[in-house]
């Protein structure tokens, strides 16, 4: 099934990035940090993901990579775009990692910004592929008496950073955050990869794949992108020095570099 994807269109390059933001986000105030750097370089059209931005009202229903393909395809045809780069930062990345799949053989650079999707978590795989977990999850984020309590002992356990604790409080403050975070993890769940394959695809093609991690990023740290890091030249993989939340600002200023 064909769904036509929201976007906002930044900047004024030459060079096509197609977009994919974070989780809570939508593309428009994720990628205006990147602006200042890449907006004389690339033409960027930031996509609204299901359940946020513009695309909020999207059927709650698991996406395949199927459908996916379709809709930039779809996207693709309407805006006459034969080449391209792509971004994608945290869960953006599973649709990033999804395009680069499906289109290899037309992009020319991938620029994976904390990625979601090189690795799963457990309880990422527990909360949302076995139906008696996810209904427990479901639950937890409809009583946030129940789950913050939780959060809070387990950053007393030390199993939780400090930042992390702060970080899910911000995006989970509210009923309708909570919805569309349940809502993201459940529908995005098929989009999964065979990463060493989808390198193999990607260097026949000749697409260079830039990937940034945050050393201070408590939500996705480096040891989680370290299965893709590990198969890229050492020059297309960056640590840089930043959290989460400024990420895309601090990889876009290093991008820019590339047009030096």
């Amino acid at each position: 099934m064909i769904v036509p994807l929201p976007f906002t269109q930044l900047g004024s390059g030459s060079r096509i990035l197609l977009a994919f933001h974070g989780i809570g986000q939508d593309g428009s105030s994720c990628f205006a940090p990147a602006i200042q750097s890449l907006g004389s370089h690339y033409t960027i059209y930031a996509f609204d993901l299901p359940f946020h931005g513009h695309h909020s009202d999207a059927a709650f229903e698991v996406i395949s990579k199927a459908d996916l393909k379709g809709s930039i395809a779809h996207f693709l045809n309407q805006n006459n775009i034969s080449r391209f780069d792509i971004t994608g930062f945290s869960i953006g990345g599973r649709f990033a990692l999804a395009t680069l799949e499906a289109f290899a053989g037309s992009i020319d650079h991938a620029f994976l910004i904390a990625p979601d999707g090189v690795s799963e978590h457990p309880m990422y795989a527990l909360a949302t592929r076995i139906p008696p977990a996810r209904w427990i999850y479901g639950w937890l984020m409809r009583h946030p008496g129940v789950f913050f309590p939780g959060v809070r002992v387990a950053r007393t356990l030390k199993l939780a950073s400090k930042s992390l604790v702060r970080f899910t409080q911000q995006v989970l403050n509210t009923p309708e955050k909570r919805q569309t975070i349940y809502r993201s993890w459940v529908a995005f769940r098929d989009l999964r990869f065979d990463i060493p394959a989808l390198v193999r695809a990607a260097n026949t093609n000749g697409v260079k794949i830039y990937l940034f991690a945050g050393v201070y990023d408590s939500l996705l740290k480096p040891k989680a992108v370290k299965k893709l890091a590990e198969l890229l030249p050492e020059n297309q993989y960056i640590e840089l020095k930043s959290g989460h939340t400024r990420l895309v600002e601090h990889a876009a200023a290093w991008i820019c570099t590339l047009f030096k």
